[in-house]
């Protein structure tokens, strides 16, 4: 038998799905949970990001490029935090049966 979406997202480590959010960022916790739809929402969002930031440094000065690098740093970083909550609280709510 092959285990449902549910059964293999409780049978994760939400702590794992979590680190894996983090510290690589982009999503590869959801690659560990098996969650394809999430992983590839947030590589589109990651990938829109570095897009937009090359489109908006074009032609910046100096200054402005620095400022440009703490937003982008900023962006990832939320983003990443954003995940790595999802993440945790799926494989919570799953568990709980809610």
């Amino acid at each position: 038998m092959t285990p449902t979406r549910d059964q293999i997202l409780a049978a994760s480590a939400g702590w794992v799905a979590v680190v894996l959010n983090v510290v690589p960022g982009l999503g590869a916790g959801y690659l560990y949970q098996r969650r394809w739809k999430a992983y590839w929402l947030t590589s589109a969002l990651a990938t829109s990001w570095f897009v937009a930031g090359a489109v908006l440094a074009r032609n910046a000065d100096a200054a402005t490029e620095a400022q440009n690098q703490w937003v982008g740093l900023i962006g990832l970083l939320l983003l990443a935090a954003v995940t790595a909550t999802e993440a945790g609280l799926a494989v919570r709510k799953v568990r709980l049966g809610h």
